[in-house]
């Protein structure tokens, strides 16, 4: 039997988590006594691992200075989840609709995103997410985007063969980790990278609404 593997990025393609994310890197690099990031610059490093993050978003630092942001980032983060100020972080609208379908047309699902394990499992025990998924694959056992690493797993965990994965993501690391991996590379235009950048760095397609991913991926398994 062919087994069919959707494998999900989190922020900006399951979550709205913007909000926290540009708060917690305020905070960041407040401690380092930096100016703090415009939320646009923010947002572009959304599924980078945390120190990639910050080498990126901060070149000229050094990379002890990449590594203290970074912790700083984390204690940031789980202040704002303990003291109660964190902000909802809502599923985008048509995501749980998604999953039945693709469940009841016979596809795994599974997640690899920037987020660490702990920060995942906040997220999908939320929602009441956890127990969709066959694999999940994060920062904190793997390189950063777009090394394929994750996929990779993700497949190994799934039994599924690289002709019938595809990687559903909002950034251009997404993409570059799905052509890496050798996947069919979904791109959604709701997060954080815009299409144009999403089909410049490999995507197949990108979905413009959540509606039209069910109709694309089992169109792509079969592209080509």
């Amino acid at each position: 039997m062919t087994v069919k593997l959707a494998i999900f990025d989190c922020d900006g393609t399951m979550v709205d988590s913007q909000a926290n994310i540009c708060r917690a890197m305020e905070v960041a690099f407040d401690a380092e006594k930096l100016p703090p990031p415009d939320h646009h610059v923010t947002r572009r490093i959304v599924g980078l691992s945390l120190k990639e993050a910050m080498a990126v978003m901060l070149p000229s630092g050094d990379d002890a200075l990449h590594h203290r942001l970074a912790e700083h980032y984390k204690a940031a983060f789980q202040h704002l989840r303990g003291s109660g100020a964190m902000q909802e972080e809502p599923l985008y609208e048509g995501l749980i609709d998604l999953f039945d379908r693709l469940e009841n047309a016979g596809w795994l699902l599974a997640v690899a995103t920037g987020k660490s394990d702990r920060g995942l499992s906040m997220v999908l025990h939320h929602h009441g997410l956890t127990e969709r998924f066959v694999s999940l694959q994060t920062a904190d056992r793997h390189p950063s985007k777009p090394h394929p690493s994750m996929i990779d797993l993700a497949m190994s965990d799934a039994g599924a063969d690289r002709d019938n994965t595809v990687m559903i993501g909002d950034t251009s690391y997404d993409m570059e980790m799905a052509v890496n991996a050798g996947v069919r590379a979904i791109g959604v235009d709701w997060g954080y990278h815009d299409a144009q950048e999403l089909m410049a760095t490999g995507a197949d397609v990108v979905a413009m609404q959540m509606g039209d991913l069910f109709e694309i991926l089992e169109g792509e398994l079969h592209a080509g």
